[in-house]
This record gives C-alpha cells, sequence and structure tokens, in this order.
C-alpha cells in the first residue's frame, strides 16, 4: 500500500450494515432539495437495499416527502396511489402489476416490494396531504399514456376528448411498433405528430380550471393526466430522434426526467406551501454529472448534470461502486434475466483502486471531507452496468473515463455484491411499447 492508499484509509468510513452507516450523508443534506441516488448495475441488492435504507431515513429524519424513480409516469403512480391509501390495490405486488415491459426485474424486485410495503405502513400513519408521494421519471409509456388522457376526457369533458382522439391518431399506423414511429419520420414517410401532442398539452393545460374547479377533479388526479400528456409530448420527440442521434435521444430523455422531476416539486410545494424535497433513484450513468465523464464530449448531458445546473447548492449526488460478485442482467434485449459474474474490476479503474483499499465496504464523502479529494486520482475508468451485461466485452461495453469527485458528492464501494431477487425471470412486451432504457440499457 503506497502513502496515498495510507492517507485515504483514514478518511473511509466502514459500512457495517447497520442504519448509523448513512450519518454523514444526512449531515450533507442541510438545505438539500434533491438527493439523486444511484447504482452501478440495475441487478445488484445491495445498491437497491441501501438505496432504500438511506431514503427511510431521509423521510424520517430530514421531512422528504417524495421518491422519484428512472420508471414510466404511469406504471409508478399505481405504487403512489397505493402507498396514499387506495384500497382498490390491496398489496405491495397488486401496485407494481404495471411493470411487466422488459427488464421486469428492474422495479420488480424483493428489495422494492419491501420498500413499498414499508412506505404504505409509513403513510397510513399520516393525514393524506403529508403521505409521502412515489412517482416516475421516464418516457416508455406512450400508448398506456395515451389511453389514460381519452379516458380521463372522456369522463370530463366529452368534446375535448374527441379531440384528443383525433390529434393521437396520428400514432394510430405506428401503435404495435413505435419504434417504427421514428423510422418513419427520419425517413419522411409520414409526417412527425409533433404539432399534435403539443396542442394537446397547452389545451389541457389551459383548461385546468375546468377540469378542478367545474368538473371536481382534485389536484393531485389532474396533475397526473397533465403529466402523462407532457410525457407524450417528450415521448414523441424522443421516438423521432432514437435511430438518428444516440446522443440527442439520451439528452430528449434525461431532460424529459428532470422535467418531470421539477413538476413534481412544484406540485408538491404549492400543496404543502414549503419547498419539496425529493429522493431520486436511477442508474449512475444518469445521477453522476456527465460534466465529469467522457460522454461530455459527446455533447451528452444528464440528470444529474441539469439537477446541478438548475438548483445549485441544493442537490446531493450518491454513487455506488463494485469490484465483483453477481448481477442480475441479460444477454440482450428481451432476454431472460440471469445472474451473471460479475468480472473483477479491471486494472486503471476506480474500482480497481478501491479494491486494494480496507476496510472492503465503505463510504467516501466528499461534501463533509473535501480534503480527500486531493487523495482520489482525477481520471479513472469507471465500470457501467445496465440491464444488459457483456463480460466477453466489458472494457468496451461498460467502462468509461470519469473524474469521480467531480462525478459524485458521496461515493458508496461495496467490494463484492450480491444479485437482486426478481419476483419472476419472465419480460413481456405488449402494446406496441418500447423496452425500458432502449436502446442504451441504462
Amino acid at each position: 500500500m503506497n502513502r496515498q492508499e495510507k492517507q485515504l484509509n483514514q478518511y473511509l468510513q466502514p459500512l457495517a450494515g447497520v442504519s448509523d452507516d448513512y450519518n454523514s450523508i444526512l449531515e450533507a443534506t442541510q438545505e438539500t432539495e434533491h438527493v439523486f441516488i444511484g447504482g452501478a448495475t440495475h441487478g445488484t441488492h445491495e445498491f437497491y437495499s441501501i438505496r432504500a435504507d438511506i431514503t427511510k431515513r431521509l423521510i424520517l429524519e430530514k421531512g422528504f416527502n417524495a421518491i422519484a424513480i428512472e420508471g414510466d409516469w404511469p406504471d409508478a403512480y399505481r405504487i403512489n396511489q397505493y402507498v396514499k391509501g387506495d384500497k382498490t390495490i390491496k398489496s405491495a405486488l397488486d401496485a407494481l402489476d404495471r411493470f411487466k415491459k422488459f427488464p421486469t426485474w428492474m422495479w420488480r424486485n424483493e428489495v422494492i416490494v419491501e420498500f413499498i410495503d414499508w412506505l404504505h405502513h409509513h403513510n397510513s400513519k399520516l393525514s393524506f396531504d403529508k403521505k409521502v408521494g412515489f412517482y416516475g421519471l421516464d418516457l416508455y409509456s406512450l400508448n398506456a399514456s395515451v389511453e389514460i388522457i381519452i379516458k380521463y376526457l372522456e369522463e370530463n369533458d366529452i368534446n375535448a376528448a374527441k379531440k384528443a382522439k383525433q390529434r393521437y391518431a396520428c400514432f394510430d399506423p405506428f401503435k404495435e411498433e413505435l419504434k417504427s414511429y421514428g423510422y418513419a419520420t427520419i425517413l419522411g414517410i409520414t409526417r412527425s405528430c409533433e404539432d399534435e401532442v403539443i396542442a394537446q398539452l397547452v389545451e389541457l393545460t389551459s383548461n385546468s380550471y375546468q377540469y378542478i374547479k367545474e368538473n371536481g377533479s382534485n389536484e393531485d388526479e389532474y396533475f397526473y393526466i397533465q403529466q402523462n400528456t407532457r410525457l407524450v409530448k417528450n415521448a414523441e420527440k424522443y421516438y423521432r430522434s432514437m435511430f438518428n442521434d444516440k446522443t440527442f435521444s439520451w439528452n430528449v430523455r434525461d431532460k424529459h426526467m428532470i422535467e418531470i422531476l421539477d413538476q413534481i416539486a412544484k406540485h408538491l410545494g404549492a400543496k404543502l406551501h414549503k419547498k419539496a424535497q425529493i429522493v431520486t433513484w436511477a442508474h449512475n450513468s444518469h445521477v453522476g454529472d456527465a460534466r465529469a465523464t467522457e460522454v461530455r464530449i459527446k455533447g451528452q448531458l444528464n440528470m444529474g448534470q441539469l439537477a446541478k445546473e438548475q438548483y445549485p447548492n441544493k442537490v446531493l449526488l450518491i454513487g455506488f461502486l463494485t469490484n465483483t460478485g453477481s448481477v442480475i442482467a441479460a444477454s440482450g434485449w428481451n432476454y431472460a434475466a440471469e445472474p451473471k459474474t460479475v468480472l473483477s474490476a479491471i486494472n486503471y479503474s476506480y474500482e480497481y483502486f478501491f479494491h486494494h483499499l480496507n476496510p472492503s465496504n465503505f463510504l467516501l464523502n466528499f461534501k463533509t471531507q473535501p480534503q480527500i479529494k486531493t487523495l482520489i486520482p482525477s481520471e479513472l475508468l469507471e465500470r457501467s452496468i445496465g440491464v444488459i451485461y457483456l463480460p466477453e466485452t466489458e472494457r468496451e461495453s461498460h467502462y468509461i473515463h470519469a473524474n469521480l469527485v467531480k462525478q459524485f458528492d458521496i461515493v458508496i464501494y461495496i467490494d463484492k455484491t450480491s444479485a437482486i431477487r426478481p419476483l419472476e425471470k419472465s419480460a413481456i412486451l405488449h402494446s406496441g411499447e418500447v423496452f425500458e432504457t432502449f436502446p442504451f440499457g441504462v
């Protein structure tokens, strides 16, 4: 062990698997409105479990009032209804019923079930306005969102419903294969639906008074419909860009997620008459500041960067790393989930560097202990495993150059990790929806 490693060892905060492990994280959340908690994979038990444990403490001790996830808006909103006391949803498993697209294990796993049950019980002791919400930020549910919007309008404004059907009919030729919509617009085979989806969002927003005050919709119900309308608008743009410029389509997706997050914060702030405090769960590649990684060269941005720019001094970014162990992942799109062995980290990576430190599991808090930054290499490789893991091409498929201390405020390192336990191994693609995270895998 060299001198630098010996110096760094004194700052490592050992993780013993108890709640007190995260005391310094709570200390770092003074004045914080957004805590982003990442994960170096989409299938590691420890990442999900620790993320849930930190979130529970933020709710109990710091008053955080919402969780937002890298999941689709209508799918996650069913969880929101359940944890807020909707008695038509019978259990946590029932609340997860809409998460049926590949990769099902990303949210349909044992840790999520336990957390939803915990949140349901926690909320049962609170008045409705103080119940902690649960929301999705992603945009892979265009068909489902259109159906929800039309159903709502049919119950509240039949003329508006007719107009919405006419506008959204633009997607009808592609309902069974939404990816084809992007191809068709690029090739000029069909015109884009951009004008229609924007007009629908503008009209629904302008009619808010009618739906809330005159028709008797509650504000939460209207907010849910409005964000579905926003999702359709942004998903249309995403599909048009998906097979043209991958950097642009990535940026469309992360801008959408931060836009929805901002809408949630404004909605909750208006209801609570105070600043909302939200915990966001997503992959490291969305959470860590993109300006600190090689993707910035291509012009790629992400939620972490946008949040830092939009909410200066109000954001905490937490990332995870691991050296080896097992992970749930697939070998390709719509392949079955399977446990895979995570190869030992390659040389000149942060994972390899941390593997040689003691203790083997630890937390580094760059915010409360900025002196640590000088002891961490300024640029190394960093591993990122999404829903697809290809060990045979690991260097090319799963590593990027990064500056860790600029990418995250806090890093949690678990030397040997284990695979998450999914509720099922099957993955179903239906109603023409695109796989979650496609085509990036994270």
